[in-house]
């Protein structure tokens, strides 16, 4: 069976359903294709910087998820083997004239409010896309259950693996030499931490955790697959928890047990990769009216905590382009499509640079935090950490802009 729509989003994560939830806003319909039976809400939380709280908030949601979600008053950066954690500046502090907002927000929460936000039939779930075909001015989609979608305006929003993005001609994410373990853990009562972002670094290891509410915390620890040996198909979360206890273990009081304390089934291991910078530069983001955002456009090391501030920021920016190039569009299929590319290349034009840097300035925070040896650690201990906080408070200070609102 053949279907037409005039805009296809693929995927369902957090840039697929703000994407649609802008369009939705500016008076435009979309259709969303989801791989999975239902949201996808594996990652348990995400740190969401400022330009993210602008997003939110350009998109009507903002405070719906402040409601729920603790505002972060500082930081604490410290080796493993030091009981002197140094007190970094406060997001609510002006750093350079530079007010930052940081919340710690559920991944199933966000991901929960942006569906019920959109129409009921937005989002198609089962919708797994096994090949893109060109004809004309329309993609076709061709789905494993048979059925296709032909579509004027093709938006990939399909993660590190896209498919979109192949079909575009991207080169594939490169692995940086790191991973991740990622963990969330729900208290019985209170857990007693400030509402800080601690992080603790040495021995090639990052780890930190950052609270959610009063009951909740997320943490990570970054690291060298050198010093772990994991198989992804291993599936084994009893072996990650007793890695990272083992590289923490020299931490201050109280840190173990916020990892001793989560539970197998919210314990996660990922390889990190990112989009070489310099394809974002040469290649083709947008063609033919398909274009990519999200992990999709710039997959990135976690060091800035800026993976799904800067798919929020994209769709805001691509619902507004969409939005002002069809805002006096007519029925016809020629002139839609030629307004829709117009659309897209300007997206394109306000998101490769800020795609670039974001990934680049992620990938140097990273390095320099993992970097071992004495006169790094010497610096890190100086003056690296703070100018480390500097640079993520820096690079979430954008604004992305408001939505084209139809009345």
């Amino acid at each position: 069976m053949e279907f037409h729509e005039d805009i296809v989003i693929v995927g369902a994560g957090i840039a697929g359903l703000a994407t649609a939830l802008g369009l939705h806003r500016s008076g435009i319909r979309s259709l969303v294709l989801e791989s999975s039976e239902g949201l996808r809400v594996t990652g348990f939380a995400l740190a969401m910087w400022t330009n993210a709280w602008r997003a939110l908030d350009a998109l009507g949601i903002g405070d719906v998820l402040r409601a729920t979600a603790h505002q972060i008053q500082g930081f604490e950066i410290s080796s493993f083997n030091s009981n002197l954690p140094s007190q970094e500046p406060s997001p609510n502090s002006n750093l350079n004239s530079v007010k930052t907002e940081l919340r710690c927000v559920r991944r199933k929460d966000l991901l929960e409010t942006l569906e019920r936000e959109l129409p009921q039939g937005t989002v198609r779930y089962s919708s797994k896309i096994v090949s893109i075909e060109e004809s004309g001015n329309f993609k076709l989609l061709h789905l494993a259950d048979g059925s296709v979608f032909r579509t004027k305006v093709l938006i990939g929003c399909d993660g590190v693996n896209s498919m979109v993005a192949k079909w575009l001609g991207l080169q594939d994410p490169v692995n940086t030499g790191r991973s991740a373990i990622r963990g969330y853990v729900v208290y019985p009562t209170n857990h007693g931490y400030e509402p800080k972002f601690h992080a603790y670094f040495g021995g090639g290891v990052r780890y930190g955790f950052v609270p959610c509410d009063d009951k909740s915390l997320y943490w990570f620890c970054t690291f060298s697959p050198s010093l772990f040996k994991y198989d992804e198909n291993e599936n084994n979360p009893l072996k990650m928890k007793q890695f990272v206890l083992s590289s923490i273990k020299d931490a201050r009081n109280g840190v173990l047990d916020v990892v001793e304390r989560t539970t197998l089934d919210c314990i996660s291991y990922a390889p990190l990769r990112q989009r070489s910078p310099w394809n974002l530069l040469t290649g083709d983001i947008v063609q033919n009216n398909v274009c990519v955002i999200g992990d999709a456009l710039h997959p990135m090391t976690p060091d800035l905590g800026q993976g799904g501030c800067s798919a929020l920021e994209d769709s805001v920016v691509l619902a507004r382009c969409l939005a002002e190039a069809l805002l006096t569009k007519n029925g016809k299929d020629d002139e839609y499509c030629e307004k829709t590319k117009m659309g897209l290349q300007k997206f394109s034009k306000e998101r490769r640079w800020r795609s670039f840097s974001l990934i680049s300035a992620a990938y140097l925070v990273g390095l320099v935090q993992e970097s071992d040896g004495v006169v790094i650690n010497f610096l890190k201990k100086k003056f690296m950490s703070r100018l480390s906080v500097g640079i993520v408070m820096r690079m979430s200070d954008f604004d992305c802009g408001k939505l084209l609102i139809v009345s």
